[in-house]
């Protein structure tokens, strides 16, 4: 039976100690939280993917404590590695370096590159502190299912399956880091989130967000498969103009509601009054004007939706692709199961 525990002293103590065990423990980060395992140990790392139902060729994020943590991780850290550091961490921002003989290739799906991030929240730096040992850490979900924001959502993907989770309360940002690659040439966002493509810019003038489709075997960096993140009821996706879409939303809707479906909408908040009394299941995500609320509803929103039991969930696209947007809108296509294009 998986134990919850509290963010004191004692309670992190016991949760480092389960660690460096060969345990199995859930903690919040700032983005969601994490499933870690002793990075370091390779049948820890195995239990890991095994608790997840991951699949092999899906490698983790090894979280480390302090910037100096990373020297004995990585063959050499590329140019900008230590200035990017710097600057964004402890946060949202995961770094793809060459590996250390030292990291299983469990952990890399047995590639020569690492991901790396010091994260920000003061549980997730208090249990690194403790446990002197790295983290390798995936959300702390089923494979493929919305990321956890909070313990429910990790009790009830993962309860029975991991030893320990720290209840640390939700999470700050809600969506998982952004993934920079910086043994490509120009470094390449594998993965877009918090710390946006324009932050990047402004250290990294040549950065470029990777367009290509992913290809078969060991991936590049967790998140890249196209379908992730992904409610259990079948999500449909509206993209094009924001009223076109809408409208299509409404009558797709209307038409499944008719058809005898238990119907479920992920709603931006300006767009629920369209509906009027129609029998709809709503969750709210949040205003456009505020994409920060938007990515930090996001997941628990999909999370209440499968929760009401509702058979289909329509949801328009954002109508934002810079910033912020960028990674809401990813992680609404990949949890998609169709996309309708206006």
């Amino acid at each position: 039976m998986t134990q919850i525990l509290d963010t004191s002293p004692s309670s992190i103590a016991r949760a480092a100690e389960c660690l460096r065990a060969g345990g199995l423990v859930a903690f919040p980060t700032e983005t969601v939280y994490g499933l870690g395992a002793h990075a370091l140990d390779a049948a820890a790392v195995r239990r890991l993917f095994e608790a997840k139902g991951r699949p092999a060729n899906d490698p983790l994020i090894v979280h480390v404590a302090s910037a100096n943590d990373v020297r004995g991780l990585v063959a050499r850290i590329p140019p900008h590695g230590e200035l990017l550091a710097a600057r964004f961490w402890p946060g949202p921002l995961t770094l793809v370096m060459p590996k250390s003989p030292r990291i299983p290739l469990e952990v890399t799906a047995g590639l020569d590159t690492v991901a790396i991030r010091m994260p920000a929240h003061p549980v997730a730096r208090a249990l690194l502190e403790a446990a002197q040992v790295p983290i390798a850490a995936p959300s702390a979900n089923l494979f493929s299912r919305p990321s956890p924001t909070r313990t429910a959502h990790v009790l009830h993907d993962l309860e029975g399956r991991i030893d320990l989770v720290i209840d640390g309360g939700p999470t700050t940002v809600g969506v998982e880091s952004t993934v920079l690659d910086l043994t490509s040439d120009p470094p390449m966002v594998l993965r877009p989130g918090a710390v946006t493509l324009e932050m990047l810019k402004g250290l990294l003038p040549n950065v470029r967000m990777r367009a290509n489709a992913v290809e078969p075997g060991p991936q590049p960096s967790p998140g890249m498969f196209s379908k992730h993140y992904s409610p259990r009821a079948p999500l449909v996706l509206f993209k094009g103009p924001p009223e076109a879409a809408l409208d299509a939303l409404v009558a797709r809707a209307r038409q499944a509601a008719a058809d005898g479906r238990r119907v479920g909408v992920l709603a931006m908040r300006e767009d629920v009054d369209v509906f009027g009394d129609f029998p709809v299941c709503f969750a709210e995500m949040g205003t456009g004007r505020d994409l920060a609320g938007v990515a930090l509803r996001l997941y628990a929103a999909l999370r209440e939706l499968d929760a009401a039991g509702v058979d289909i969930i329509f949801a328009r696209d954002i109508d934002a692709d810079e910033g912020l947007g960028r990674a809401i809108r990813d992680r609404l296509h990949r949890a998609a199961s169709e996309i309708v294009r206006l």
